[in-house]
């Protein structure tokens, strides 16, 4: 019996990236062990999956701390940005005179700012959040708008000749076409958020209950635990990958029975 098309893609694209790492760290294991590398330099991976289960409640409590402001960064950047992008497909005079602004905020290093958005704001959760919101939010504008514009031009005239009011277009034409974009937004914005919200934690250097992943680091650096840093780099790196895998699932929730993208390939 052969497998589908679909499902042995759908294995292909786990499996492979599962063996490249495994060879990763077998080539990084057999490095340190044959060069005798102190643990104080790198790690071995076998020495960080030991300080992953020995520091689990430290570690996995600051992983929380830190998806917490990932995720509400996420939906805000969500939100704010498919609102934004929803009024620059109204008008061209409004995306070219707002959507610079747009870019200035992509632009702007988010480690300049950080320190002005944690004294301005005196909740440190909100400024945290606000923080990853700026880093996360240009994708979910760019790609939105672009797939809001992208609408076929012959359909666009069939729902003119129907008489479809502007809403009726948006609603039925637009939004669906631009889904494909949205999801590409935001797969980049999933990662950036993350990002976001590990870099203004830096800038702060917030501990006690609150202490994220980014304040294990820094402590960590000052202790020269490098181990217990190695790890917190690896859950940063798993929620990121975990972030990426759920924002697929739902792309391809949304798109598979509709859109190219999504649908089996011929083998």
């Amino acid at each position: 019996m052969t497998m589908q098309p679909d499902r042995r893609e759908r294995w292909l694209r786990i499996i492979a990236p599962a063996c490249v790492g495994v060879v990763v760290l077998a080539l990084w294991q057999a490095l340190v062990v044959v060069y005798r590398v102190p643990v104080y330099l790198v790690p071995s991976p076998l020495v960080v999956a030991r300080t992953l289960v020995s520091d689990r409640v430290l570690l996995f409590h600051a992983l929380a701390s830190t998806l917490g402001v990932a995720l509400a960064a996420l939906a805000v950047a969500i939100v704010a940005g498919v609102g934004a992008a929803l009024l620059f497909a109204q008008s061209r005079w409004i995306e070219t005179s707002l959507f610079p602004y747009a870019i200035l905020l992509q632009v702007t290093p988010i480690v300049s700012i950080a320190p002005l958005i944690i004294i301005w704001v005196h909740d440190l959760w909100v400024a945290l959040v606000l923080c990853a919101v700026v880093v996360a939010i240009f994708p979910v504008i760019s790609n939105t708008t672009l797939g809001l514009r992208s609408a076929d031009p012959g359909l666009a005239d069939l729902f003119r000749i129907a008489g479809a009011s502007r809403w009726q277009t948006l609603w039925r034409l637009r939004v669906p076409g631009a889904l494909p974009y949205f999801f590409g937004g935001l797969r980049i914005a999933s990662g950036l958020a993350l990002i976001g919200a590990v870099v203004a934690e830096f800038v702060a250097g917030t501990g006690g209950a609150s202490a994220g992943l980014a304040y294990q680091i820094l402590l960590a650096g000052m202790q020269l635990d490098i181990p217990r840093m190695f790890a917190a780099l690896a859950l940063i790196a798993a929620a990121g990958v975990a972030l990426f895998a759920v924002t697929s699932v739902l792309a391809h929730a949304a798109l598979a029975r509709w859109h190219e993208s999504e649908l089996p390939r011929e083998p």
